[in-house]
């Protein structure tokens, strides 16, 4: 069922189109507001912070909206409870003060939209706030300078509301802004890209947390902090060149990493970019990336009947969801709208769109340890596996597959028992007998070069594989060189199709080929010892692109104690272009693997690794 009150048909062409599309957006939200409240509780579960606060970020999460629209010369449709709740919300001796913060709280983060706020909308907003109320917001806001937070991309939370208090005139501290740009400093990796924190992921944090901020600051503090800004716009500049691969021609993204809920926050950067002017792209191309993104994410079923945004990916689904996702979480994808600060007049708003550039392909990302494959109609990256050290659920799901897919996403564990609950698709699992699986999840080593993706993990402590990644044309190729010394089973899937309908399957010794009228998902083995093949149907609700089971195609197999060379090749994409003949082949010698397809090939040297 489709909520009435956001119009999906809505042709995301021109200003006003976004401008419409951010007003219904907010106005779904205002049946929750109450009168005298600074407050929005939108549904009965939480995050591990409390209702409290989680209705407090709902509230705050709206402002990634309401600020653009004003900054933009207009005003949303319920500014007086916006303007009141901020009142009460920092008024200690209201009611419902948001009251003292803690080490590493949650409402530090939400801090940051009312700096952009103070910043770029001060005049519309403090024009009705007296010289309490606004000490009122300037000691509440105060609070963040010099709190403990998590030593990664929050440091630009406390930085963006010394932003707001320079703009509007309120007294700012210069060193709490020094510290947490020092603190951030030692995550910058080179050529654009930071880690989202000392030995932490590369995802998308890195575009819609470090480059979005650091954009925003480059604009607004360029007359005060000009060579810290230039850059800022310099690393931008790098990183777009590989962030623009992570978009496919119809505007979607491809799913990868936590947070997934802030669904079009994906394209947040390109919004900071267009609103920053680094000239990264011509201003058509990155009017395209956005405004195609938001159209992709209208046709996907990610409002609740009432146009609420629901907490999932492309439909309502909390078992993927995070900890820390409550029910207003998704809404920091308004930071997408940012570009609504730019005037009708803007170079931006101006420019004809345009489709993206030509990109090479396939695109390394040696920072990032990612491959990124542009295939006619299907998007996907081959990745190392990333630790997240806070272990968010599923974080092997989000993380350590081989491959994600704008086309086909990927699945999340419903339980390690059974291989259909424990997500196959793009995937070596390994079970000691007792159908308890697990996967690549710590890496030992990993290093992309020379157009391939080296990992070394152990599932076990006497378990040790090396992974070869690798593209050739639009293959997938995975080498697994196994040292066990336990008796395990195998299994290793491909991309997963959705089970309605129900794909055609063709099962022979060493390959699994699914079939719909549109898609087809294939795997092969290449490996000496071949494996049996086998369909999985995954549980509902456990992909995150479609709701329907999934069905994955897989390679089963048994490995005594002592060495294995696993080798496979998967496809996926669209049915008339798949052709098993040209599935590249493995020709194998005394420790060494050439894998050829067509004229291209590409040689390992097993017991040499990087």
């Amino acid at each position: 069922m489709q909520p009435e009150n956001i119009t999906l048909n809505n042709p995301l062409k021109s200003r006003n189109d976004l401008q419409n599309l951010a007003n219904e957006v907010l106005n779904a939200v205002s049946p929750f507001f109450k009168k005298d409240a600074s407050r929005i509780d939108l549904a009965n579960f939480t995050a591990h912070y409390g209702q409290e606060i989680a209705n407090m970020e709902t509230f705050s999460r709206l402002l990634w909206g309401v600020t653009p629209l004003l900054a933009g010369g207009g005003e949303p449709e319920h500014f007086s409870f916006y303007i009141q709740a901020i009142k009460n919300g920092t008024n200690p001796d209201h009611a419902d003060y948001w009251g003292e913060v803690a080490p590493y709280d949650q409402r530090i983060v939400e801090m940051a939209a009312y700096g952009l706020l103070l910043a770029v909308a001060h005049q519309p907003v403090l024009a009705h706030f007296n010289e309490q109320e606004k000490h009122n917001l300037w000691q509440w806001l105060k609070q963040s300078e010099n709190q403990d937070i998590p030593d990664n991309n929050w440091h630009f939370f406390p930085i963006l509301v010394q932003v707001g208090f320079h703009h509007c005139g309120m007294p700012n501290n210069a060193q709490a802004l020094e510290n947490h740009f020092a603190a951030m400093e030692s995550y910058y990796l080179g050529d654009g890209w930071y880690s989202d924190g000392p030995g932490r992921p590369r995802d998308y944090y890195i575009s819609m947390g470090f480059h979005f901020y650091g954009l925003i600051y480059s604009r607004l503090m360029a007359d005060v902090d000009p060579q810290r800004c230039k850059k800022l716009r310099q690393r931008a500049k790098l990183f777009a060149a590989d962030f623009i691969h992570f978009f496919a021609d119809d505007g979607a993204a491809i799913p990868f990493g936590r947070s997934l809920t802030y669904r079009f926050a994906q394209a947040a950067f390109w919004s900071a970019a267009a609103f920053a002017g680094p000239e990264v792209y011509e201003p058509g191309v990155v009017k395209g990336i956005v405004l195609r993104h938001l159209r992709w994410w209208l046709q996907q079923p990610l409002f609740d009947r009432d146009g609420v945004l629901s907490v999932g990916y492309s439909y309502p689904n909390l078992i993927m969801a995070e900890d820390y996702n409550a029910p207003g979480s998704p809404y920091w994808g308004l930071k997408t709208m940012l570009v609504l600060a730019l005037s009708e007049q803007d170079a931006f708003w101006q420019a004809e769109e345009m489709p993206l550039p030509v990109r090479e392909s396939p695109h390394s990302i040696p920072h990032a340890s990612q491959i990124l494959v542009h295939q006619k109609h299907h998007l996907w990256m081959l990745t190392s596996g990333q630790l997240e050290l806070n272990n968010f659920v599923n974080t092997e799901a989000k993380y350590c597959k081989f491959a994600y897919s704008t086309r086909y996403g990927f699945t999340i564990e419903r339980g390690r028992y059974g291989l259909n609950h424990a997500a196959p698709d793009s995937m070596l699992l390994l079970s000691e007998k007792d159908n308890y699986w697990r996967g690549r999840r710590e890496c030992q080593q990993v290093s992309t070069a020379d157009g391939m993706i080296f990992s070394r993990w152990l599932p076990w402590h006497d378990v040790s594989i090396d992974t070869w990644l690798l593209p050739l044309g639009d293959w997938q190729v995975r080498v697994h060189h196994l040292k066990t010394a336990r008796e395990l089973d195998c299994a290793e899937g491909g991309f997963s199709l959705p089970n309605r309908p129900i794909p055609q399957t063709q099962m022979v010794q060493g390959s699994c080929l699914l079939t719909t009228p549109t898609d087809t998902s294939a795997i092969y083995c290449l490996s000496p010892k071949s494996r049996s093949a086998q369909l999985v149907l995954t549980p509902p609700n456990s992909n995150l692109l479609f709701a329907e089971r999934a069905a994955v195609p897989l390679l089963q197999g048994e490995l005594n104690i002592g060495t294995h060379l696993l080798i496979s090749a998967t496809w996926a994409g669209d049915c008339d272009d798949f052709e098993a003949q040209s599935c590249p082949q493995a020709i194998i010698s005394e420790g060494v693997v050439r894998l050829v397809m067509g004229n291209q090939s590409k040689l390992l040297i097993l017991e040499k690794h990087p």
